[in-house]
């Protein structure tokens, strides 16, 4: 594949003429690279529930840290993995970040299979699970610098939209083939349930070893090193100094850190709050639904503007998570997911729309691109911090209600925020 040696996304002549055609092969090698990544980063999130029926002997707290860790080091690893773009090459981190997926893949499907590991061993594999959480701001600078400002809410909002997918594969593929024998004698023996039937618990992390290592190779032979956005970290630093880096980081917050953290606690919240449920048969749905309506979020922003969505989007959000807190205290799992899966979908399009609003505020391109990678890892520490504010509320309370108070509050802080900046008639900045 020939060396792609100049790029001027903005120049419409040259768009039309071949940057459409590169952009659109990096962005669909890019998306299944981040779907596996985003379902490593959440494969805690499925079998933690399962731990305990195969012979592990885990209290309540530890299961929901094992669902919490891959959030604290994904969102750290994110810090880094903001910056690494501009240094080593787009192309060349998607292998290195991608590949580095086997790691805790084939670890977790060793490790689960012996009920004698240590809460140790499993919390080390569930951190290394935070590579896959890493991949997202990466993932998502170097696919900003393929898109003119016009197409980067639909670009960006399909890689992170479909990447998101990942999330809920994991919770709706690892529950179906835990149950069978698919890769033979290769993946080890099954787990006998109280109930006397067999399962392989590791089929749940074995089950991605293959599509990670097609799409490694997908990278190599598919994707580009664009010229010019070359940038150390010195540089990239700048966006510290600008006010808007912080605001949009708490607005990101609000959005995907509710998205990824309640994703990781939904199972464990639905089995310890709803013991009658399966909560596996329900809970790859709010990550469904947030992750498809991310694209729409993105391109809706690129029509009427981003501020704008974001904003009527959290008045929904508030009141849907009021709903989740009205049926809860009333025991009725279906009023109670009817209203996660709206605050799952309002958490999705505010993902699309506050991502649209970082290239209008950022003018420069390398700006732009450190700021989504820098928002996108701070909003991914909710992946660490909701899954244990809802266990400190039920050890400390017995309920859920606290956490969700404590949520309400942040995204009406939020809406002050997005309207004082960004969609009053006299907002500084309009976008």
């Amino acid at each position: 594949m020939a060396r792609i040696t100049r790029w001027e996304p903005e120049n419409e002549q040259f768009w039309e003429a071949e940057g459409k055609r590169h952009a659109s092969r990096n962005l669909w090698i890019s998306i299944p690279a981040l779907l596996l990544a985003f379902a490593v980063w959440q494969i805690w999130s499925v079998t933690a529930a399962s731990l305990n029926d195969i012979g592990f002997n885990f209290t309540k707290s530890e299961l929901f840290t094992l669902a919490a860790l891959p959030g604290l080091t994904g969102a750290t690893l994110r810090i880094i993995y903001t910056f690494v773009v501009p240094i080593f090459g787009g192309r060349n981190w998607t292998i290195i970040s991608t590949a580095s997926l086997l790691i805790p893949a084939i670890g977790i499907g060793i490790a689960v299979q012996n009920p004698e590991t240590t809460f140790m061993t499993m919390a080390i594999l569930a951190a290394l699970c935070g590579l896959g959480g890493g991949n997202f701001a990466s993932s998502m600078a170097n696919i900003s610098f393929f898109y003119p400002k016009k197409a980067k809410g639909t670009a960006l909002g399909l890689n992170a939209g479909i990447g998101n997918l990942g999330v809920s594969a994991v919770q709706f593929i690892a529950p179906l083939v835990v149950t069978m024998g698919v890769f033979g004698a290769v993946a080890g023996n099954p787990q006998v349930l109280p109930d006397g039937s067999n399962v392989w618990i590791q089929n749940a992390a074995f089950v991605w070893v293959i599509p990670i290592i097609l799409t490694v190779i997908a990278a190599i032979f598919g994707m580009d090193n664009l010229p010019g956005t070359k940038a150390s970290v010195k540089e990239q630093a700048v966006i510290f100094k600008n006010k808007h880096t912080w605001i949009m980081t708490f607005l990101y917050v609000m959005c995907f850190g509710s998205f990824i953290g309640y994703s990781a606690a939904f199972p464990l919240l639905i089995r310890t709050e709803f013991p009658e449920v399966n909560a596996l048969q329900f809970a790859f749905l709010g990550p469904l639904v947030g992750a498809l309506i991310r694209p729409f979020g993105g391109w809706l922003s690129d029509k009427v503007g981003g501020a704008i969505v974001t904003f009527i989007d959290i008045i929904v959000m508030i009141g849907a998570t009021l709903g989740v807190l009205y049926f809860y205290n009333q025991g009725n799992f279906t009023g109670f997911l009817i209203m996660f899966l709206i605050l799952f979908v309002t958490t999705g399009i505010a993902n699309g729309s506050t991502f649209r609003m970082i290239p209008f505020i950022f003018n420069n391109p390398k700006e732009a691109a450190a700021v989504l990678g820098w928002t996108s890892a701070i909003g991914a520490y909710g992946a660490f911090l909701i899954p244990k504010i809802f266990g400190w509320s039920i050890d400390t309370t017995g309920m859920a209600n606290t956490a969700l108070y404590i949520f309400i509050a942040y995204y009406v802080a939020s809406l002050f925020v997005t309207w004082y900046f960004y969609s009053r008639k006299n907002a500084e900045v309009k976008c």
